[in-house]
């Protein structure tokens, strides 16, 4: 390859192809479509991931599996470390004042308060769930920790030992 090479071929403003302005034009006639045929027709139109005939890559990748993402709960997660750092000893925290503040954002069904962290503010948290160690700290630190209604308290399942036959 010579370095005269690389740019052969590339022009900056190409002109476009004007198909079916006669023969001489070499695109007239037919205009690139060829003879007779759905794709030589004005309208065609293919239907979407059709390629042509050949199996279309969504028929050849292996489908497994099921995904309940869409019906899960929507859950936003705050940790008691900003929990400390944006609020006064004494506060109300819901999650109504949070979103006011721009803690929260987006849409969720139910607020989750996680443990990492540290709290040393006496603090009245209502929130739909809370983890053990996020229950803790703020129960340690003098404050409350109170579940809004609505929410699914997550229980382990027991499993029964009895069999029906």
């Amino acid at each position: 390859m010579n370095l005269n090479d690389v740019n052969r071929g590339i022009v900056p403003h190409k002109k476009r192809k004007r198909v079916g302005r006669g023969p001489g034009s070499g695109h007239g006639k037919t205009a690139g479509r060829g003879h007779k045929g759905a794709r030589s027709r004005s309208g065609w139109r293919a239907k979407l991931g059709f390629e042509g005939g050949q199996v279309p890559l969504i028929r050849r990748v292996p489908k497994r599996g099921f995904n309940n993402k869409r019906f899960a709960t929507q859950i936003a997660v705050i940790n008691v470390a900003l929990l400390e750092k944006e609020f006064a000893p004494g506060d109300e925290v819901s999650p109504e004042v949070m979103r006011s503040r721009g803690l929260l954002k987006g849409a969720f069904q139910e607020l989750k308060i996680l443990g990492d962290g540290e709290l040393s503010k006496k603090l009245r948290v209502s929130a739909h769930r809370f983890s053990r160690q996020a229950k803790e700290k703020i129960e340690k630190a003098g404050g409350q920790a109170v579940v809004l209604p609505g929410a699914a308290p997550v229980e382990k399942k027991v499993k029964s030992k009895s069999k029906t036959h």
